[in-house]
C-alpha cells in the first residue's frame, strides 16, 4: 500500500464484549469505561487467539517483540483486549510498549442510540451511506471519526519509528480507519504531503460512505499497512 508510513500497522477489533452479548450499544466514554462492559468470556478467548495470531505474524515477518507497540482505546472492552494480547506477548499493559489513545475510542452514536438495542445500528449505517458528514443527533459522523483517527495516526507516527503497531479499537472506528488508509494507498500521484493532508484529500462522501465494506468481526486481527 502506498501509504509511506513510519511503521507497520495491524488492527484488532476488541473481543466479544458484554454489550455485544447483551445486544446493547455502549458508545459514550462515560459508559464505555465501566468495568461491567468489558469482555465476555468468549471475548477473552477471542483476544487470546488474536494475540497468538499476531505473535505468529511477527515471527513470520522477523519482527522482534521489542519493536511492538500496542495502541488502544480507553474503553473497558478494548483495554481488556489489549491486556490479554499484551500478556500473550509477555508485555505489560503498564509498560512503555503499550499506550492508551483517547482518539481511538468508540464512535459516539448520540443519546438517542446510547444503551439502546444493537438493531438500531442499521439506522446509523443507512444514514452514513447517504451522507457520511451528517451526524446522528448529538453523536459523531463518519467524517468526525476520520478527524480524530487522523490525529491519533499522526501522533503514533511521530512517536514511533520502524515499529509493528497494533491498534486495538472498535468496529466503526476500525472500518473507517481501513477505508481511509486504503484510499490514501490507492491515491497514487507524486510523493509528498504529510499524512494528515493525504487523508484530508480522500475525506470525501464517495469514500467515507463505503466504510461498512471493511467490517471486522469481534476479535478479528487484520494487517493494514
Amino acid at each position: 500500500m502506498g501509504l509511506r508510513a513510519n511503521n507497520r500497522y495491524w488492527v484488532l477489533r476488541h473481543g466479544k464484549s458484554i454489550p455485544n452479548e447483551t445486544g446493547l450499544i455502549v458508545s459514550s466514554m462515560e459508559n464505555g469505561k465501566l468495568e461491567k462492559y468489558k469482555l465476555a468470556s468468549e471475548g477473552i478467548n477471542q483476544a487470546q487467539l488474536a494475540g497468538e495470531l499476531f505473535l505468529k505474524e511477527l515471527k513470520e515477518n522477523n519482527i522482534p517483540l521489542e519493536n511492538v507497540r500496542i495502541c488502544y482505546s480507553p474503553f473497558s472492552r478494548t483495554t481488556h483486549t489489549a491486556q490479554v494480547v499484551a500478556s500473550v506477548l509477555n508485555l505489560s499493559l503498564e509498560g512503555p510498549q503499550c499506550k492508551v489513545y483517547e482518539n481511538l475510542r468508540e464512535r459516539y452514536f448520540g443519546p438517542a442510540f446510547e444503551l439502546q438495542s444493537h438493531d438500531k445500528y442499521s439506522e446509523i449505517w443507512d444514514l452514513d451511506e447517504i451522507d457520511p458528514f451528517k451526524r446522528p443527533e448529538g453523536g459523531e459522523s463518519v467524517a468526525d471519526v476520520v478527524s480524530r483517527l487522523t490525529s491519533a495516526l499522526v501522533q503514533i507516527e511521530s512517536e514511533f519509528q520502524g515499529c509493528a503497531v497494533l491498534i486495538v479499537s472498535h468496529g466503526d472506528p476500525l472500518q473507517i480507519l481501513q477505508t481511509i488508509l486504503k484510499a490514501v494507498g490507492e491515491q497514487g500521484g507524486p510523493d509528498g504531503g504529510d499524512l494528515a493532508s493525504r487523508i484530508e484529500a480522500v475525506k470525501v462522501p464517495s469514500v467515507l460512505s463505503q466504510h461498512r465494506k471493511n467490517a471486522l468481526q469481534t476479535g478479528q486481527l487484520r494487517a493494514v499497512v
